[in-house]
């Protein structure tokens, strides 16, 4: 216990390297993953721009890199990091991990999502004279934000857990203090107060994602 105590400077320290990642993680692939899955949306058949080809190409690679363990996708795209620059360990590799890991997360829910918007909505729209191109970027985000903002929030929670393992890759946050501090230490303390805080932060993260997405929804 007075280890710990000790090493409460590195923990918070560990637990603002976790929030730093997850955020750019979130703002990188949650843009792409957007764009992503507006492009299946729009491309499958029946929908405003459908294109079989496309829509088949972007959903094979989605459902070839989504299906794999976040642990597994660490050490495939090392070679890919060190060809564009990054270190294959790190801060700066954990976040091009965890962002392509969420863009393809991410690419699914805002396509299964946006398929919730009624079809009467979008026929009233294209009636009054709404272009594709608006129905699309205007009109269905609107629509579908509520069930939007739940699915991002389910995101974040995975981004946070996403920092953990990556710690196996000397990635900062707290997934590497309770290894290096905890598990390789034989200190439970140390390991369950990573455990906590990471708990303190998804419970925060829920919460606000829930109140929003009642709020959207009661409009």
């Amino acid at each position: 216990m007075d280890r710990l105590v000790d090493l409460l400077p590195e923990l918070w320290a560990a637990t603002a390297e976790t929030l730093y990642v997850a955020s750019l993680s979130l703002v990188f692939g949650g843009l792409a993953g957007l764009f992503v899955g507006l492009a299946l949306y729009a491309t499958r058949p029946g929908s405003l721009f459908p294109n079989r080809f496309l829509f088949g190409t972007i959903n094979v690679i989605v459902n070839f890199f989504r299906p794999i363990p976040f642990v597994i996708l660490l050490a495939s795209v090392q070679p890919l990091a060190r060809a564009l620059g990054l270190p294959g360990i790190g801060v700066p590799f954990a976040i091009f991990a965890i962002t392509l890991a969420s863009l393809f997360a991410i690419s699914r829910i805002v396509e299964q999502n946006l398929l919730t918007v009624r079809p009467g909505v979008i026929e009233a729209a294209r009636a009054t004279g709404a272009s594709r191109t608006r129905i699309l970027f205007r009109l269905l985000p609107r629509e579908a934000l509520g069930p939007l903002i739940l699915g991002y929030t389910f995101i974040v929670v995975a981004l946070v857990d996403m920092t953990a393992v990556a710690g196996a890759v000397a990635a900062g946050g707290l997934g590497e203090f309770a290894i290096v501090y905890g598990f390789k230490q034989y200190n439970p303390w140390v390991t369950w107060a990573a455990v906590l805080v990471i708990i303190v932060i998804v419970q925060v993260v829920q919460f606000v994602g829930n109140a929003l997405a009642r709020r959207v929804l009661r409009r």
